[in-house]
């Protein structure tokens, strides 16, 4: 590393960098939970009311689905600009259009008003909620990983995935508080556009944070050896196809559960179960705020042990708690759904927290940004955009949960396929460098 960015590299730096990445994707996610949330609870009604309630739900999780779709779409996008251009000016337009998009959901009119415009428009926004989301996650973990030393890179790329539990958090107090003011007339009505509408609050003190900080040093030594790449997405893809496909499917076990766990769970519970909305609300926020400890500490423990081991502990951990974690919530008592919540949200973190810095490292730094955002984005199309679909049309033909939890750990054996043959290309030629380096000094 060259002087300029050795001098760069103080602690000050370092802590905007991260606070940066971390306020800037609790924002996002804030945005994209925020829509799973009302997808669940009040879409169906509002933008598509001829429609049977399961129909209406399939529905609105499709539009769900949309938004994953258009995620490797951002990935791709905003990955080329972020490895030509850089991390930070890519993340300032991310965080600017996923900010606009929610605000424009808040004001938009319902179906009763606008007839079949208003599910078109909260298609097309919700698309632009998922490429802005896509081309989010790569950059923001980038620019923590990269200012942080080779000892610590778990620990430094998990603080910007705090930005899902913070998220998440977030958003279901918003709507926890919605609809502990209001009538549920009133915020089927209007009140649930409020959290839409903060959105553009959060963005505005995003802004400012990410303005603030430097470009990573990495980068920065991309670009002063002339090392920047014409067209990283078609390099990325001709020189690390294995890394991106087992990128994807890595994912498997962690997202695709998420989504039922978080997005699913709520009309399960309130349909199935008819547990309160606003008790599954309050057990989502303790399993959120759970998320502060356990991603950061599943990052260090990841640089203790190694990746790939807390990964793996995380995928089986998850398949184990497959059937459990439904047995839990069917037994409708207050304490053992809270356990079932928390719980999966905690094995959810095994794999989370250690995710960013496992994917990241299998690519070099001049084409991290597209390989890394690519490879984590196309498993919203394999695992997190289908699983509420999944386990929704699952429910309705078995009229029982046995199905959703196999699918689990479908997932979790796909998992476990895709960590056993994951590439350790640029960890090899990493440690290449370092042997030549000390040959040279010797």
């Amino acid at each position: 590393m060259s002087a300029s960015a050795t001098t760069d590299s103080t602690p000050v730096n370092r802590r905007r960098a991260v606070l940066a990445s971390t306020v800037g994707t609790s924002i996002e996610w804030y945005d994209f939970f925020l829509y799973g949330t009302a997808a669940a609870l009040v879409f169906p009604k509002l933008f598509f009311p001829g429609s049977s309630p399961f129909a209406g739900v399939l529905l609105s999780f499709s539009t769900l689905f949309v938004g994953f779709a258009a995620r490797p779409v951002g990935a791709a996008i905003f990955g080329h600009y972020g490895d030509r251009v850089g991390r930070k000016a890519t993340l300032v337009t991310t965080l600017v259009l996923m900010g606009v998009a929610t605000f424009l959901i808040g004001l938009l009119p319902g179906y009763n008003t606008i007839g079949v415009a208003a599910p078109i428009l909260l298609t097309l926004l919700r698309i632009a909620q998922g490429i802005g989301v896509g081309g989010e996650w790569g950059g923001s973990v980038l620019m923590s990983m990269e200012w942080g030393d080779s000892n610590r890179k778990g620990l430094m790329a998990s603080f910007p995935q705090l930005g899902v539990p913070i998220g998440l958090l977030l958003s279901t107090a918003m709507i926890r508080l919605m609809t502990g003011v209001l009538s549920p007339e009133d915020f089927d009505s209007w009140g649930w556009r409020v959290p839409f509408l903060l959105s553009f609050v959060l963005v505005l003190i995003g802004l400012y944070v990410r303005l603030r900080v430097l470009e990573s040093p990495e980068f920065r030594e991309v670009k002063k050896a002339d090392a920047v790449v014409k067209r990283p997405f078609v390099e990325v893809l001709k020189e690390h196809p294995m890394e991106i496909l087992t990128s994807a499917f890595v994912r498997m076990a962690e997202q695709a559960p998420f989504y039922i766990f978080i997005t699913f769970v709520l009309t399960y519970g309130t349909t199935i179960l008819e547990i309160e909305r606003n008790e599954l609300l309050n057990y989502t926020l303790v399993a959120a705020a759970v998320g502060f400890i356990s991603v950061p500490l599943f990052g260090y423990l990841s640089d203790r042990i190694g990746r790939r081991l807390m990964y793996g502990i995380g995928i089986v951990c998850t398949a184990l708690f497959a059937f459990p974690y439904f047995g839990l919530l069917n037994t409708k008592v207050a304490g053992l759904v809270l356990v079932s919540i928390v719980v999966s949200l905690i094995f959810h973190d095994m794999m989370y927290g250690p995710q960013a810095a496992l994917i990241a490292e299998s690519f070099g730094t001049n084409l991290r940004y597209s390989g890394a955002g690519i490879g984590y984005q196309l498993a919203s199309v394999i695992a997190g955009g289908p699983a509420p679909l999944i386990a929704a049309a699952i429910l309705q033909n078995t009229k029982s949960s046995t199905g959703i939890s196999w699918y689990i750990i479908g997932c979790c054996v796909l998992s476990m396929i895709a960590l056993v043959l994951m590439p350790r290309t640029q960890l090899r030629k990493d440690e290449a460098a370092r042997q030549e380096a000390g040959q040279a000094r010797a």
